[in-house]
């Protein structure tokens, strides 16, 4: 049955996409035309584009998928306001924008979770999101955090530059052109999607680009080299649920990044990227003058690269504007996890052996009817954002909304945080905010590794059954959404809230701007209709009956 709805369903989406408008021509812009700086307005609206050749109207960050590149170097400090100018009530018309890797040490009303940071943003309002970001430089991204609204289209890259890179003797090209993003596409709206349990992507777009089974022979992205020259490569995963496996066809591939920390350079020839990952690779151009195959497969069952899905051009200067005729050959060199190394300050912090932190959590998430529980409790988002429950007084987990949702953390405590997850759906990519976490067991190992593990934002639980064990230190006061990053997966309930010292967490803030306590009384004087997306459950309903349930 589950199969069938599956198959039914990705039918009903070929059916819509046939009888939609068809353009040969993607709407998108290179990246390199449209990146900003950190101080910046950042406008939020609805638009018509085809980056796959299938038209749909979309929710974009500065009018474009991906959303431009907001680059900065190290020590800048951001000054991006948000500005909700969507009018598309297909869809949801309120937003939010998070900043995912940066840490907001000070500035968690910053972080743009709704309902766990901050309200989201109504229609014609804006919120003016200022943080410092000291310590960190690397590859990072920004999305929607607003239900399943990063699937309709927010999305983009963000890059801090480090001018003392200390592996910048691997690289000669670090730029714009660089920045290669892989997403997930689809054709019919999220509002839609988030209700039916299986959804599958209609398509992959590689900056922005892409094509679909059936569709048209659509523009496909190009990132072009030059012989002899050393390319670091910035791939940001930008799935709302498929992981991608990573190769270009003839070249190997040097890992020097993992989520923003640099790692120990290592060799590969193809690295898999989870759902929010960021690898940097150094990617040596020194194969004959043609063009190649880059390649993106997600772990969507049945995917291919025929006709050019899933895949992008690497074209050197001086080969023909033409497809590839190179051929895949499977990989003989994987990127396994374990053997990502930190580069500098290296080692989970406290006693390096299981169990043996200050502070040991253990999290069961089991999958029901396609529902989500962590603990046996489902993630709803509170009618209070968590933070302001905290700055109204709430201190403990039994005071603060959702129930049985938020563990409340001391400060300066070393946690360890085991996870099993059970059921359908895995792996999945868990990801903390606030922090950057040691990966002292990946998803699947048996070995433990407390001495040089990777440190990451994202990682990978492994199959269903597997165990995963990260380390961190609670040196962030304030409360931290952790959850799941396939957005479908979070929206059903896969989620938590790590509460860090809330009796300090006022005097850690940097200062609370007053258009910040604004947010939620503008949002909550709206109307359903205010918010979009009402007949969204119905429309599901029309496309298939393996729903979740409407609520």
């Amino acid at each position: 049955m589950y199969f069938s709805v599956l198959i039914a369903f990705t039918i009903l989406s070929a059916t819509y996409a046939a009888a939609a408008s068809i353009v040969s021509r993607s709407q998108s812009y290179p990246l390199t035309s449209r990146s900003l700086g950190p101080t910046t307005d950042l406008t939020i609206s609805n638009k018509i584009i085809a980056p796959d050749g299938f038209s749909r109207s979309t929710t974009l960050a500065g009018g474009t998928f991906p959303g431009p590149l907001i680059k900065a170097n190290k020590g800048d400090h951001f000054a991006i306001n948000v500005v909700n100018k969507l009018d598309d009530d297909s869809m949801f018309t309120s937003t939010s924008v998070h900043w995912h890797g940066l840490f907001q040490n000070g500035t968690n009303y910053a972080d743009g979770v709704s309902f766990v940071t901050q309200c989201p943003i109504a229609q014609n309002n804006s919120f003016l999101h200022s943080f410092d970001v000291p310590n960190q430089a690397g590859t990072y991204w920004y999305h929607s955090h607003y239900s399943t609204q990063q699937c309709d289209g927010l999305r983009g890259p963000l890059v801090i530059y480090d001018q003392d890179d200390p592996l910048s003797y691997l690289y000669d090209v670090d730029d714009e052109t660089t920045v290669i993003t892989i997403a997930d596409w689809y054709h019919i709206v999220a509002p839609v999607l988030r209700y039916i349990i299986g959804v599958r992507a209609n398509s992959t777009l590689i900056n922005g680009l892409g094509r679909y089974t059936s569709g048209p022979e659509s523009e496909l992205a190009v990132v072009n080299v030059k012989y002899g020259k050393r390319y670091r490569l910035r791939l940001v995963g930008m799935s709302c649920e498929p992981s991608f496996n990573f190769s270009i066809d003839g070249h190997n591939l040097t890992i020097i990044e993992t989520d923003g920390l640099l790692t120990e350079p290592l060799l590969v020839d193809s690295l898999q990227i989870f759902a929010g990952q960021r690898y940097s690779v150094v990617l040596t151009a020194d194969k004959p003058v043609n063009n190649y195959w880059l390649r993106a497969l997600p772990s969507t069952p049945g995917s291919t690269f025929n006709g050019g899905l899933n895949s992008a051009i690497l074209r050197y200067w001086g080969a023909p504007a033409a497809d590839p005729t190179t051929n895949y050959t499977d990989s003989t060199m994987p990127m396994l996890e374990t053997n990502l190394h930190t580069l500098i300050n290296p080692g989970a912090p406290g006693i390096p052996e299981y169990g043996k932190a200050d502070i040991n959590l253990n999290l069961v998430v089991s999958n029901i009817g396609g529902l989500f529980y962590v603990n046996g409790v489902e993630y709803k988002p509170p009618t209070v954002p968590v933070l302001l429950q905290i700055l109204s007084g709430a201190q403990e987990a039994t005071d603060l909304m959702p129930k049985g949702s938020v563990v409340v953390l001391e400060a300066n405590k070393v946690v360890e945080l085991t996870m099993v997850t059970n059921g359908p759906g895995a792996p999945h990519p868990i990801h903390l905010h606030g922090h950057a976490f040691d990966v002292v067991q990946s998803g699947g190992a048996s070995a433990f590794n407390y001495l040089d593990p990777v440190r990451r934002d994202v990682v990978s639980s492994g199959t269903a059954g597997q165990q995963m064990v990260i380390r961190w230190v609670t040196d962030n006061s304030g409360p931290w959404f952790l959850h799941c990053h396939k957005d479908w997966h979070l929206d059903a309930g896969f989620a938590i809230v790590m509460a860090e010292s809330p009796s300090e967490t006022r005097a850690h803030l940097k200062g609370l701007p007053t258009s910040w306590g604004n947010l939620c009384p503008i949002y909550d004087s709206l109307t359903p209709s205010q918010l979009g997306a009402v007949d969204s459950y119905e429309e599901a309903a029309n496309i298939t009956t393996l729903l979740l349930p409407n609520n």
